[in-house]
């Protein structure tokens, strides 16, 4: 029997562990945590490599089962990591990585259970299952958060130890975290982000000069920093202006402090408070500089935090504390789905792997992108095999992973030039006979030569630069147009992987790898074409890339066509490259002209699981003139109100922009969106939403009031 789950999941693994390598984070908890993911995949992935191999593969439904729920939580943590932003809250990244890393480690270890009594590998499943137990060794951060919020004393050990480890910085960190959270109305985390605020203003040392430390009645509640211009809210609290005035210009009307709605945002100047700050300024010797920004009411003195008389080393405080939570439920659901410690080790992530790396706020023209939760541009990239690579900027992570060639890396160094050069005269030699073998060899030598280039470069920058360098890219090329179904796959993937390097993302262009790539999209397997879509998604990461391939009508057409017809995994592949390429605008209209909004509009439908990626596309192709009237001509302003009223936060947010380009740019279309009952869900995400998607919602809304007037008033006159 052929081990469909298996495979299956050994294929989503695969994709997990090269988009881990396509990502940019640079929290240290998070990728603590994604890297004792990657280590438990990895070593369950070589039991499931062996597994497939075998010539009698057991027929086990228990092992089936187990399979395809890992299968589902590893396409979970594949989500999350797609969807991240460093604008995100850290608390529900730590939160979150950590429930996925227990799933991940539960369900592992219930496939090397079924193992170990009916399997016919030959590996020490016994040893790995005993190497995935002792992830439970060490207490989460998540429950060192549970805990914080069960102790409210004074003496609370967990808030300290919650500082210390999400490593926070800076008074302005806690400003923000406390504002995102208030955005996105989790209750029980703004309980315990004031909590940390309250213990913060006990207990931390704030230093403005030498040996004198600031009274807590003298900080700012929200920021903690020195008060320099103290104003009253209508909630009768004492606030410093800069810090209140960033929470109301976010849109926010509850008092940070006391919960309470504020009656009105106006800001009152407490002139007791600053003149006992100013006595006591005057008492210990220390003057203010007037270049920090901190306006006074009325135009008046301008203040900072920083004296005059101190060096920048001299205004002290220990880390201060931001996060929040995405979850209303923290506490009950963390009682019950965490708890698990987790080995103690860095991710192994390539350093700024992509610079060019975007991800992009769906928002109206005119409007720049910047990064944010509404869509992430690096979509799910491959099946290839693929795993971090060792470099000088990060540690390695604690796997002992088995090389495929004596090419493994020898050491590391700082940059890729240097990696290069690092190569000793034997990888040389045999990467020219691989190159060799690809131009000249028989068709079983070019088959096995781009399968070890495949191999090769899954988990080393070094190799992947290397072997680029050494003139492998121009036969993968020509063999993209190979009969043979295998050498094609592998050598797609071998150039999936190369593209990788930023080195190699011009070089493979150059090379002419657009038509070559767009054959595969049209004659490939359906894990070629998957690996071809992806591929050109990470060339097109390169503004100059994207403009080369937007200019190929074909690879456009190819993307549609795959769009419309692929695989599950090969839809949403083509549908990130196809995001990443309308981030371009001239390529909007050529995407439309391809047809796409049509299976966009059908992917709306929310059983086929991909109305997120379709209603962000849709989003972007809102910008022009041809997608809005493509989207109403394929029906899709029911769909986008259905959305709009049940669909998740990021879809609800997408599908508001796709409604608003439509309402503000045809009176025809605002009359349709009508007509669907668009009104109760707008006024409902306008309360509930997201912070954009009360924009967008309040923006709709003003406007069907302000065509209503309009009419009024015509048919008045």
């Amino acid at each position: 029997m052929d081990p469909v789950p298996v495979r299956c999941l050994l294929n989503t693994i695969s994709r997990y562990l090269h988009l881990v390598a396509c990502q940019t984070i640079r929290y240290n908890p998070i990728q603590t945590c994604i890297g004792n993911v990657v280590h438990l995949l990895r070593l369950l992935k070589q039991i499931l490599d062996e597994l497939v191999d075998c010539k009698t593969p057991p027929d086990d439904d228990c092992l089936n089962s187990a399979c395809e729920d890992l299968d589902s939580v590893v396409n979970q943590a594949r989500e999350f990591l797609e969807d991240w932003s460093p604008k995100l809250s850290k608390l529900f990244g730590v939160f979150h990585c950590e429930l996925l890393l227990e799933k991940v480690q539960a369900c592992s270890l219930e496939i090397t259970r079924i193992l170990v009594q009916s399997s016919p590998v030959t590996s020490d499943v016994q040893g790995v299952m005993q190497e995935m137990e002792c992830f439970k060794q060490e207490r989460s951060l998540t429950e060192h958060m549970k805990n914080a919020l069960e102790n409210q004393t004074d003496d609370n050990d967990d808030l300290d130890i919650i500082i210390q480890m999400m490593g926070l910085v800076s008074n302005q960190d806690l400003l923000k975290e406390s504002i995102a959270v208030e955005k996105e109305q989790m209750d029980q985390l703004i309980d315990l982000v004031s909590c940390i605020r309250e213990h913060m203003l006990k207990t931390e040392f704030l230093e403005v000069a030498k040996g004198i430390s600031t009274p807590p009645y003298f900080r700012c509640p929200l920021s903690t920093e020195l008060m320099v211009d103290p104003v009253i809210v209508a909630s009768g609290q004492t606030f410093d202006r800069t810090s209140i005035k960033k929470w109301l210009d976010n849109g926010l009307a509850v008092c940070p402090r006391t919960r309470q709605v504020l009656s009105h945002k106006e800001l009152i100047p407490n002139y007791t408070v600053k003149a006992m700050i100013a006595s006591w300024l005057e008492t210990n010797g220390i003057t203010l500089a007037a270049n920090s920004g901190h306006q006074c009411d009325g135009g008046g003195d301008a203040a900072s935090s920083l004296a005059n008389n101190m060096g920048s080393n001299d205004f002290n405080r220990t880390e201060s504390f931001r996060f929040s939570l995405r979850s209303s439920s923290f506490t009950s659901r963390s009682s019950r789905e965490t708890g698990n410690g987790f080995e103690k080790g860095k991710i192994n992530m390539p350093a700024s792997l992509s610079k060019d790396l975007e991800i992009f706020e769906l928002s109206s023209p005119g409007q720049s992108y910047t990064h944010s939760r509404s869509e992430s541009v690096c979509s799910v990239v491959s099946s290839v095999d693929y795993v971090p690579s060792v470099t000088s900027e990060t540690q390695s992570l604690p796997v002992n992973h088995r090389s495929y060639s004596e090419m493994s890396p020898k050491k590391n160094s700082s940059n890729v030039n240097n990696e290069y050069s690092a190569a000793n005269t034997h990888e040389c030699s045999h990467t020219i006979k691989l190159v060799e073998d690809l131009k000249n060899g028989s068709n079983e030598e070019k088959t096995a030569a781009a399968a070890e280039i495949r191999h090769l470069t899954i988990n080393s920058v070094e190799n992947r630069v290397h072997i680029g360098r050494c003139g492998a890219i121009t036969p993968l090329l020509s063999l993209l147009y190979s009969e043979e179904k295998l050498t094609q796959e592998h050598a797609v993937t071998a150039l999936l992987n190369l593209s990788i390097s930023e080195v190699n993302k011009g070089m493979i262009v150059e090379a002419g790898a657009i038509e070559p790539l767009v054959h595969v999209l049209n004659t490939g397997n359906d894990r070629a074409k998957e690996n071809s879509a992806a591929a050109l998604f990470s060339l097109s990461v390169l503004q100059v890339n994207r403009e080369r391939i937007g200019q190929c009508n074909a690879a456009i057409h190819a993307l549609v066509s795959l769009l419309g017809k692929g695989t599950f995994r090969g839809k949403k592949d083509a549908a990130s490259a196809l995001f990443n390429l309308s981030i371009t605008h001239e390529n909007k209209a050529r995407i439309v002209q391809a047809k796409a909004v049509k299976y966009l509009v059908e992917m709306l439908d929310p059983d086929l699981e991909m109305v997120d990626k379709a209603v962000a596309l849709l989003a972007n192709l809102s910008g022009v003139g041809e997608g809005r009237q493509e989207i109403v001509r394929e029906g899709g302003i029911p769909l986008l109100v259905e959305t709009v009223d049940s669909g998740s936060g990021r879809g609800k947010e997408n599908a508001a922009s796709v409604l608003l380009q439509l309402c503000l740019n045809s009176p025809k279309f605002c009359t349709l969106v009508l007509q669907e009952g668009a009104i109760p869900p707008l006024v409902a995400l306008s309360q509930s939403g997201t912070q954009r998607a009360k924009e967008k919602a309040h923006q709709l809304l003003s406007h069907f009031r302000n065509q209503r007037d309009a009419r009024m008033k015509k048919s008045r006159s």
